[in-house]
């Protein structure tokens, strides 16, 4: 499998597997290395494996050990370490619109959803009215990119 493809689909695994949501909080925003990225990359199977085990939003203390032993071994510190370099490439992926494949920042990515989500006549009111309060959430800790670094080296992996 090419390396783009790789890129997005552990991007899409790192998404669904993620312990901890990336805007629930502010991510720390760090400039991504190739070796961050090879990292993730060669963590995905493993994490999505142990991810499973979680239950709530905090996994116990075995579960804990298995996360920061395989983020050793893929070249993070621990999984925190794993985890925010995670979230800097979901930040970056946020912005890639589908349609055109250029980047756009997070907060203008998360404004052109709900305008997409507003303007949708086939959504329940009720799905829609979450979906919207979800997305207003996510723009009030949504950041510009400050390591621009970051887009040049996810994007052009994810653009297939």
């Amino acid at each position: 499998m090419n390396r783009m493809k790789t890129l997005a689909i552990s991007f899409i695994v790192a998404m669904t597997a993620s312990l901890s949501a990336a805007y629930a909080q502010a991510v720390t925003q760090i400039p991504l290395t190739e070796k961050h990225i090879q990292g993730f990359i060669a963590a995905q199977k493993g994490m999505a494996a142990v991810a499973d085990k979680v239950q709530g939003d905090k996994p116990d203390a075995a579960t804990q050990k298995e996360l920061d032993t395989l983020a050793r071994a893929n070249g993070f510190a621990d999984f925190a370490e794993y985890d925010n370099v995670a979230s800097n490439i979901s930040m970056v992926m946020s912005g890639l619109d589908p349609q055109t494949k250029t980047f756009i920042e997070p907060p203008e990515a998360i404004r052109k959803e709900i305008a997409e989500v507003t303007a949708d006549k086939d959504l329940p009111p009720k799905e829609k009215a979450e979906t919207i309060a979800e997305l207003n959430e996510a723009l009030k800790v949504a950041a510009p990119i400050q390591n621009r670094g970051n887009i040049e080296l996810v994007v052009p992996q994810h653009v297939v």
